[in-house]
């Protein structure tokens, strides 16, 4: 017996609606270009909305739609405002891509109140926050689909980072946490967790030659990766070929956590 097309579940995100936070640059924007390339329109989540205009506009140009939203996710009235202000304007959100995030370095001895206290606002706090917001609006729908933007960092101890490691660690399991919570509503929760990508935010360390030795060293593959790389696990994700994955966390490391 032939398998008719009908069989086969597609990679691709057509006619979805898919708001990704922390849109400007690196891996959201990463993002938001592989997922309108796949076929949505894009709601971006940005600190400074205006930071936006560029993107809006390379998006429109492929024929997708675009909204630049002022979502800054410490802020929980901006969280709520961007939420509905998206929601209104596509009608609806399919895919949330919760990619906000930051990670000031220090020993852990050397730690200051004030990163600690930012990073976990931003990572945990941002994370869960907007995963909520969002959350209601497809509890309602009884539909969607949210991918956490985790790291290898809340699998493995990198020295230096240990508040960060602390917090990805933590967005593992609110993503199992929320998969089982939310999967009875038809709505799947998934994270991506990558090694170091070239981003402008780890350019400073990786054009150290003797950090790009060492991180190297440790990815079986031999290199760092590149945003789209991260993007392309995103999109599947998002997409009707991964419609039975749920609480997973989805590593893009190399193979760094392999050995």
């Amino acid at each position: 017996m032939t398998a008719g097309s009908s069989d086969f579940l597609r990679v691709d995100l057509n006619g979805q609606v898919v708001l990704v936070t922390a849109a400007g640059r690196g891996l959201g924007r990463a993002c938001a270009l592989a997922c309108a390339h796949a076929g949505a329109d894009i709601a971006l989540g940005l600190k400074d909305k205006k930071s936006g205009e560029a993107l809006v506009a390379q998006i429109r140009r492929s024929g997708r739609r675009a909204l630049a939203l002022q979502m800054d996710v410490t802020d929980m009235g901006q969280i709520a405002s961007a939420v509905a202000e998206a929601n209104q304007h596509f009608g609806r959100i399919d895919v949330l891509v919760n990619n906000a995030g930051i990670a000031p370095e220090n020993l852990a001895e050397n730690v200051v109140e004030a990163d600690f206290d930012a990073t976990l606002a931003v990572n945990l706090k941002g994370t869960f926050f907007t995963a909520q917001a969002v959350g209601r609006l497809m509890i309602e729908r009884r539909a969607g689909c949210i991918i956490n933007m985790s790291s290898q960092a809340g699998s493995t101890a990198l020295k230096g980072e240990p508040i960060y490691c602390m917090t990805k660690a933590g967005i593992n399991h609110l993503t199992r946490c929320l998969a089982h919570e939310w999967g009875p509503h038809n709505i799947r929760v998934n994270a991506v967790a990558p090694t170091f990508i070239r981003t402008d935010g780890t350019a400073p360390a990786l054009s150290d030659p003797a950090i790009l030795k060492q991180v190297v060293a440790k990815i079986p593959l031999g290199r760092v990766g590149e945003p789209m790389e991260v993007a392309g696990a995103v999109v599947f994700l998002a997409s009707p070929a991964a419609s039975l994955i749920n609480g997973a966390i989805l590593l893009v490391d190399g193979g760094w956590t392999a050995g």
